[in-house]
């Protein structure tokens, strides 16, 4: 792979995620403050992410990979995206917002694969080469949220203004750039056979259903499912509750949770190796508990450590469990169900678990709604913790430990 490639791979990479960092942070802040959206609401709005996990992999598997060249399908998704974008900016209710926010998110989903499709097709070597790309998307991520903070959008006095609003036009401009940029792309044609049947089975990984006999691989696919719940939690409303509490600058704040990401996807290794894949599973599990815990007890003042180290654990969280259960459904599908596999767990994971995780937290957020539009987060709180800590238990006692070879 040339500087050049790997440059324009690298800005591809920061931009995807700078576009979607720059705005769906701040979502759960944005939504009550300004268009008056209910805990309900702002659930529907964040389960858009889990439709279109669920309806991305039609148009993939239907147009991007029989047809048209990935970087061209990403580039008018994307232009179309900039101009969903800025009609959300102009939104001044959340029934003009709702239906341009679904029909973004099913083409933003699609894009994932599709930046993840041109990168692999240019590297000799994905499993080496793939993170030094991907890492700039997290980067991209970090950045949105710190010039959110920069430009104190996320301020007590900016968010009362509305200025947050202008995190859609930011992501509109971006994702404008992105459009326009990715026709300038290595070419990445499409890679299947147009004359074989279509298979709803091979496009939504059912085929991969079979490895559901092995015990294990079962236990592993309910607690992917489950632990999604509690994760629904953070990324709906921690935002939310940083800025009613009234946390300085929440998005700057948010991008904690990135950096750590990037620290412990580079100790995930070592853990791993060191003491296998069930114990790194369980220590993820774990750090979501505790976050929760460290959530509902923590305060603005000398407990501030405990709500900016529940931020930081995002990355015990993430990386831990979704990196090494990558790992270990690769292992476990082998060649054959290796892509259904990856597919069925995203399915079930970011589309299945996640909507009803959406569901729960907004029915659980207005459930505990008090005085002056406050809501009671020390309650709220406990019980994602105390879901995680019931899958763990679950785990725990279910999963027969077994050796799993660590790969990059």
């Amino acid at each position: 792979m040339t500087v050049k490639i790997k440059t324009q791979l690298s800005v591809m990479m920061f931009l995807e995620f700078f576009i979607w960092g720059g705005w769906f942070v701040t979502l759960g802040i944005y939504l009550p403050n300004t268009l008056g959206s209910t805990g309900s609401e702002i659930a529907l709005a964040y389960s858009t992410q889990s439709w279109g996990a669920i309806l991305a992999p039609f148009i993939i598997g239907l147009i991007a990979d029989r047809y048209f060249n990935a970087e061209r399908i990403l580039g008018v998704l994307h232009l179309i995206g900039a101009a969903l974008m800025y009609v959300m900016y102009q939104a001044v209710d959340f029934l003009g917002f709702f239906p341009f926010l679904l029909a973004y998110m099913i083409m933003y989903m699609s894009t994932l694969a599709l930046v993840n499709s041109v990168s692999f097709n240019q590297m000799k070597d994905p499993a080496k080469e793939f993170s030094l790309v991907r890492v700039f998307g997290t980067v991209g991520w970090i950045t949105a949220g710190l010039l959110i903070s920069f430009f104190n959008w996320d301020s007590q006095e900016g968010i009362t203004e509305g200025f947050l609003r202008n995190t859609f036009l930011m992501a509109s401009v971006s994702s404008a750039i992105l459009g326009v940029f990715s026709f300038t792309l290595p070419k990445t044609p499409p890679t299947a056979d147009k004359s074989q049947k279509i298979k709803l089975a091979d496009i939504l990984g059912l085929d991969a259903l079979a490895l559901l006999k092995n015990r294990n691989f079962l236990i592993f696919f309910l607690a992917s499912v489950l632990i999604c719940i509690p994760l629904a939690f953070y990324y709906q409303h921690a935002g939310q509750f940083l800025g009613e509490i009234g946390v300085a600058n929440p998005a700057g704040k948010m991008t904690i949770g990135q950096i750590s990401e990037i620290l412990f996807l580079l100790l995930l290794p070592f853990f791993f190796k060191r003491f296998g894949f069930k114990m790194t599973i369980v220590a993820a599990m774990l750090a979501w508990g505790v976050r929760y815990l460290m959530f509902a007890y923590g305060d603005t003042g000398e407990l501030v450590f405990m709500l900016l180290t529940g931020i930081a654990l995002h990355g015990v969280c993430y990386d831990f469990f979704f990196v090494s259960g990558q790992i270990y459904t690769d292992s476990k599908a082998g060649a054959k169900y290796k892509s259904a596999a990856q597919g069925l767990i995203t399915l079930a994971t970011y589309g299945v678990g996640m909507l009803i995780g959406f569901w729960i937290a907004g029915a659980i957020t207005d459930a505990y709604l008090i005085e002056g539009g406050q809501h009671d987060w020390s309650t709220i709180w406990l019980y994602p913790s105390a879901f995680a800590f019931l899958v763990l238990l679950l785990f725990v006692i279910l999963f027969k430990n077994e050796k799993i070879a660590y790969k990059s």
